[in-house]
């Protein structure tokens, strides 16, 4: 069983991940961590020294890796989804759940943040809200590729868990 968590930053994909993970008693890996861990260096930084292409790319053959691995639950970064074919990989090998948030919402978790996050240093300032609701619509044509949309201002870990065990069962039975 894998399960992927899809969202833009901020929507507590990190968070959820770990819980869901614990709750099915399986593995759970946060994308972004998983790249610093492997690379010994912090994604902003990255982003200042190679650019947001080159990141991509090592994002991209992460996930590769990650989707062949076995009872795990992945949470994504914001942006994984929406470069090379990501969302079709986390899709065919893979159950994919779109936390979906309000960007007021979003806002309020980003900048509450430890993590910082390379996008938002760049979109910060005046008309924010602005900024990120249009970031948020541009990324949403693949998030709205998930099998699953829950609501992320509360998820419920154990409707999820359900719906989680449910999808496989089906999927078995076939």
């Amino acid at each position: 069983m894998r399960i992927y968590l899809v969202g833009y930053m901020g929507s507590g994909k990190s968070t959820l991940g770990r819980n869901l993970a614990e709750a099915l008693g399986i593995d759970s890996v946060d994308l972004d961590d998983e790249f610093e861990n492997r690379y010994k260096i912090a994604i902003p930084d990255f982003f200042n020294k190679y650019g947001e292409i080159a990141f991509r790319d090592l994002e991209h053959k992460i996930l590769e890796e990650i989707s062949i691995r076995p009872d795990i639950v992945v949470s994504t970064g914001g942006g994984s989804p929406c470069y090379y074919d990501n969302m079709l990989i986390m899709n065919q090998t893979g159950l994919t759940v779109y936390l979906k948030a309000r960007p007021e919402l979003l806002i309020s978790r980003i900048e509450q943040s430890a993590r910082k996050r390379p996008l938002y240093l760049q979109m910060t300032g005046e008309n924010f809200l602005e900024k990120v609701e249009r970031h948020l619509n541009s990324r949403e044509p693949f998030y709205y590729q998930s099998k699953i949309t829950i609501d992320a201002v509360n998820p419920d870990v154990t409707g999820l868990k359900a719906k989680v065990l449910e999808y496989f069962n089906d999927i078995t039975l076939k």
